[in-house]
C-alpha cells in the first residue's frame, strides 16, 4: 500500500472537523529559551548530580544533550494531519481492516523525563481510501517524540487516524517498558504496560476486537 505519490489516484484527505492536536503541531512556548540557555541548564544539572561541568569528559555534554533533544522531541515540530495527508483510492473494494503491528517506538515519560519504549499495533477500517502503511508508523513517532504518558499516546494515535482518515473504526494497542519503573522506584525491569483504545466498529463489535487481538498474537507462543 506504499504507493508513490506519482499515482493519479493520490489525493489529500479533507481536513474539516479536526481536533487542534490533530490538525497542527503544538504551539511552542513563547519566548522559547535560546540554545545557550538550554546548554546552561544542562551544565546546572551536571553540577546538581555531583559532577564538575568543566571536567574534560563532560565539557561537551551540554551541546550533545541539546543535539539529542532535537531528535528525541522532534514531534513538537510535526503535524499529524501532514503525515496522513496523502491517501489512495485503488483499494479494489477492500472492506476489511488494515493492521500494522510491532511498530517499534521510543518516548519519554512526562513525569520523570525518562524513556519508555516498546511496540505499537495499529489497525483501521478504511472508507474508500487508504493511507501508505509507513505513514502509520510515522504517526506513532509524531506523538511518541514528545513528553508523554502511554495512555495519552495511545488515544492520540487512535484519534488522529479516526479524524483524519474518517475511518469506520480504529484499534490501537501499545506495549511498553518504562524506565521510571525499571531503573528507579520499584525497580522492576521487564514489566510491560499495555494500553488499548478502540473507536467505531472496534468499540461497538466485540468480534472485531477479538479479530484484532487474534491477528496480533498470531505466530506468538
Amino acid at each position: 500500500m506504499d504507493v508513490k505519490n506519482t499515482t493519479t489516484n493520490v489525493a489529500p484527505w479533507p481536513k474539516q472537523g479536526l481536533s487542534e492536536h490533530v490538525r497542527a503541531a503544538p504551539t511552542p512556548v513563547a519566548p522559547r529559551p535560546s540554545r545557550e540557555e538550554a546548554e546552561a541548564a544542562v551544565r546546572t544539572l551536571i553540577a546538581y548530580a555531583g559532577d564538575n561541568p568543566d571536567r574534560e569528559g563532560v565539557l561537551d555534554t551540554p551541546k550533545r544533550v541539546i543535539d539529542a533533544y532535537e531528535e528525541l522531541y522532534q514531534g513538537y515540530r510535526e503535524s499529524p494531519v501532514e503525515v496522513l495527508d496523502r491517501t489512495f483510492a485503488e483499494t479494489g473494494g477492500y472492506d476489511g481492516f488494515v493492521l500494522v503491528k510491532d511498530i517499534a517506538f521510543n518516548s519519554h515519560c512526562e513525569h520523570h523525563m525518562m524513556p519508555f519504549f516498546g511496540k505499537a499495533h495499529v489497525a483501521y477500517m478504511p472508507v474508500e481510501r487508504v493511507v501508505g502503511l509507513s505513514k502509520l508508523a510515522r504517526l506513532v513517532d509524531v506523538f511518541a517524540k514528545r513528553l508523554q504518558t502511554q495512555e495519552h499516546l495511545t488515544s492520540q494515535v487512535a484519534t488522529a487516524i479516526e479524524e483524519i482518515l474518517k475511518a469506520r473504526g480504529v484499534a490501537v494497542m501499545i506495549e511498553a517498558e518504562h524506565m521510571c519503573m525499571s531503573l528507579r522506584g520499584v525497580e522492576k525491569p521487564g514489566a510491560l504496560t499495555v494500553t488499548t483504545h478502540f473507536t467505531g466498529v472496534f468499540r461497538e463489535d466485540a468480534n472485531e476486537q477479538v479479530r484484532f487481538m487474534t491477528l496480533l498474537r498470531a505466530g506468538q507462543r
